[in-house]
């Protein structure tokens, strides 16, 4: 009779690989309780003998939480734990649940069948029942008091850990809790993974709003990136690791207002310029990112220097552009098309800066006014020549001093920016000196106003975007 039921209770509880029962106790030992079983029910101790077992059982089942690891907390303990000391407890738990469910829980029920089938309407459910119904309350607990607590960005990857692993382990629970008196613990178990997975919604809107609303009006020294960006980035990063659950889970558009919303504190999306197929976390991501420039956007109001405010820009979307482009998941969601978009907007921040930088200092290198009459043929001022030197000399100088201090990070990006600063004043400074260096050198002291040689400014050019305060005037050659 024996062999039978261990025959029958193994064939119901291989349906899923993942579960792997043990033997709990020795099959001798089997046989001697379920001759006392019998007796016990024949003389009418049924319930006495539910109870006993279930007792028993129950603190070695407590005996192995506690190598596990699963402590005994309340779900008011659990949500006044910080935030780090959780993390590891996920962590420990993740690993402790599938060791419960897939191979505690399903070996206990298996002995209780081994022992107790046969002997009475479900009495090996009851037995099963009685002795793993607190321990799996204790168990769910935990992940529940997660799903339940206080929303905010860092939470949201643990989050989801919880929900893949609950997720993956659901097969699992309906074969062990298959019974009627366990589907308690099965309705639990679903409304847990469904609270979980409405957190993970809340926290993906919460961190939209909070990217929106972020306050620092501090600018960042030197136009760097912001640390907001930063965050962001590596946020919406880890966000595309997670893409196979989030998909399931994200299946609404961003609420981003109304497209004709007067409101010049919200930005708007015109969702028919993304890809029609995107799927709307991919749309989440597109959002976070637009938002994030808003909001960069204003901080680069809070610079007094336009160009300065044009170099920030410049480089935060292009951190922006690069990050996209480093992760494959992240590239796929955002698609081709707005990752385009992004690049022209990070050029044309280059060009503004380029052109409130060089308009000024370029301006001085035109023959406009330095001729004494109308005609081009006519003769050079040279007081308005040593002048317009002067001023050349002057601006381009604090140019330097304050470019110098600014910061490009991108070794990449900052040469190309060099270089091309050195295309446009080079040459102009070059043809400039070319038609008039002659009318300066005639006269006294043309040191004061040729001051710097090409090669000079390209050398001050170099020194640009590293951050640093330098020398107050340039070096030149004969220095």
């Amino acid at each position: 009779m024996y062999k039978s039921t261990s025959s029958s209770a193994g064939s119901m509880y291989k349906s899923t690989s993942s579960i792997r029962e043990i033997d709990l106790i020795p099959s001798d030992a089997i046989y001697d309780l379920r001759c006392i079983a019998e007796r016990m029910i024949a003389a009418g101790y049924l319930r006495e003998c539910i109870q006993v077992y279930g007792s028993v059982r129950k603190s070695t089942v407590d005996a192995s939480f506690k190598r596990l690891g699963i402590e005994k907390l309340s779900i008011g303990d659990i949500q006044r734990l910080e935030w780090e000391v959780l993390e590891t407890k996920i962590r420990r738990w993740i690993r402790a649940a599938r060791i419960c469910i897939r191979v505690l829980f399903a070996s206990e029920k298996r002995l209780c069948e081994q022992i107790f089938e046969g002997l009475g309407t479900s009495t090996d459910d009851a037995c099963f029942m009685e002795t793993i119904k607190g321990p799996t309350i204790q168990l769910f607990n935990f992940a529940d008091a997660i799903s339940i607590s206080r929303r905010s960005p860092e939470k949201l990857f643990k989050i989801l850990d919880l929900h893949d692993a609950l997720m993956d382990l659901m097969p699992d629970i309906e074969v062990v809790f298959e019974s009627k008196s366990s589907e308690s613990i099965r309705v639990q178990a679903v409304e847990i993974l469904s609270r979980l997975a409405e957190a993970a919604r809340g926290i993906l809107s919460e961190f939209e709003n909070a990217v929106l609303r972020e306050p620092s009006r501090v600018p960042v020294p030197g136009g760097t990136i912001h640390p907001l960006t930063r965050y962001v980035m590596n946020y919406i990063s880890l966000i595309s690791d997670y893409k196979q659950t989030l998909i399931e889970l994200i299946v609404s558009k961003p609420s981003t207002g109304s497209r004709y919303s007067s409101d010049p504190n919200m930005p708007q999306m015109d969702f028919a310029e993304v890809e029609e197929q995107a799927p709307p976390l991919a749309l989440h991501l597109i959002w976070i990112i637009m938002i994030l420039q808003f909001n960069l956007e204003g901080k680069s109001k809070h610079y007094k220097d336009a160009s300065l405010a044009h170099l920030f820009m410049m480089n935060n979307v292009h951190y922006i552009v690069q990050k996209i482009k480093g992760s494959v998941e992240l590239r796929q969601m955002i698609g081709d098309d707005y990752l385009k978009r992004l690049t022209g907007k990070f050029r044309q921040s280059a060009t503004n800066y380029q052109r409130s930088t060089l308009v000024r200092v370029l301006h001085c290198l035109r023959d406009e006014g330095l001729h004494t009459s109308g005609s081009f043929s006519s003769g050079v001022s040279k007081s308005a020549l040593r002048e317009r030197f002067k001023t050349f000399n002057a601006m381009f100088e604090e140019v330097f001093r304050t470019q110098a201090t600014w910061l490009v990070p991108d070794t990449q990006l900052r040469q190309e920016l060099r270089i091309s600063i050195m295309e446009k004043l080079i040459p102009a400074y070059r043809s400039f000196l070319g038609r008039f260096r002659s009318h300066i050198e005639s006269g006294r002291h043309p040191e004061n106003y040729i001051k710097y040689s090409v090669e000079d400014l390209e050398n001050a050019v170099l020194d640009f975007f590293e951050g640093h305060h330098v020398s107050q005037h340039l070096r030149r050659r004969s220095e």
